[in-house]
């Protein structure tokens, strides 16, 4: 049975990624209990950092918060982007890497290490080419001026492959002593680089990727119907379908571009949202946005405090997710999918 969508559920979802940071901020070798953590928060904000240690706040502000806020950007991204495309595609083991555009974006960030570009520039690299790799999907499945799903779908496939590709190779003729490591380092994902100013070019764009696909969420069930049903409704469809490709891409190739690959979220947290409400997205897509930023949250927590040498992000979604995939699969026979 699923659980209702109604008020104090909406209300638990919003609040429940503040309270996941509330506790998440302060774990860490500098610990700080919840009501600490609010402390120094508030008074960032209201400017009286007389009333905390100078310690806390340096470590709050200076080293926490941007991972934080990166944390729920990307979680929040990717989850929606993950729904988005599973909706767009009816396809549910689409992932918001469905076209291409993490992989272009792994080159694009590759190839600035390999040039030695600052990180500022490694980032605008990154998402250079990721839009690059998602234009090069959606133009190579155009066949006589008109494109269906399963182009557009095989047409990632063979773009992503392609950079794929490109990855290795700027990995083998890397320096293996300087380039390579780094390169490598970054491609496994990690947050652990994050500043408030690789926030101001990538937040932006995650922000309007995942508005935009909430504001469409409406008519995403009408765009897992047949073409022709979704335009006898009134959709324009191929507006739409170009609507949500277009807030996707901008969503996964920032959040490439800031913190590396990270797999998992975009698949797992999108079924986990369908199994507990359904497959309606005017539901699914909220609520992919709440737990796809607790998700990420704790994973980046324990990423950073489980061990004294930080675990690259992807290897720890990939580590929870499958398992956790696999068992909701063997308890529901795959009839949630």
């Amino acid at each position: 049975m699923k659980a209702p969508y109604n008020l104090p559920v909406r209300a638990l979802l919003a609040v429940l990624p503040i309270l996941t940071a509330l506790v998440c901020i302060g774990i860490g070798r500098y610990s700080m209990s919840v009501t600490e953590s609010f402390t120094v928060l508030w008074s960032g904000i209201t400017g009286k950092t007389y009333a905390v240690s100078p310690q806390a706040w340096s470590v709050v502000f200076n080293i926490r918060l941007p991972r934080i806020l990166l944390a729920i950007l990307c979680g929040s991204g990717l989850a929606v982007s993950g729904a988005a495309f599973q909706a767009l595609f009816t396809n549910p083991l689409a992932t918001p890497d469905t076209l291409g555009v993490a992989s272009g974006a792994s080159f694009g960030a590759a190839f600035g290490l390999l040039l030695g570009l600052p990180s500022i520039f490694v980032q605008i690299s990154s998402l250079a080419f990721g839009l690059a790799a998602v234009s090069l999907s959606y133009s190579v499945s155009r066949v006589r001026g008109k494109s269906s799903i399963i182009m557009v779908v095989l047409s990632g496939l063979v773009v992503s492959s392609m950079f794929n590709a490109f990855v290795s190779l700027v990995k083998y003729v890397a320096d293996p002593e300087n380039q390579l490591p780094a390169i490598t380092y970054w491609l496994m994902g990690s947050l652990a680089s994050v500043s408030y100013r690789g926030l101001a070019i990538g937040a932006p764009l995650i922000i309007a990727g995942v508005a935009l696909i909430f504001t469409l969420r409406w008519k995403l069930n009408i765009l897992s119907l047949n073409e022709d049903e979704a335009k006898s409704m009134g959709v324009n469809v191929k507006v739409m379908r170009a609507g949500v490709i277009t807030a996707a891409t901008l969503v996964t190739g920032s959040t490439v571009a800031m913190c590396g690959q990270v797999g998992w979220v975009g698949l797992l947290i999108p079924h986990i949202c369908r199994m507990i409400f359904g497959g309606n997205n005017r539901y699914l897509v909220p609520a992919s946005i709440s737990l796809g930023a607790v998700f990420m949250l704790v994973i980046d927590t324990v990423a950073r405090a489980a061990t004294s040498a930080e675990v690259p992000v992807s290897i720890l979604t990939a580590t929870i997710g499958a398992p956790f995939f696999v068992i909701l699969l063997r308890r529901t026979g795959g009839s949630w999918l």
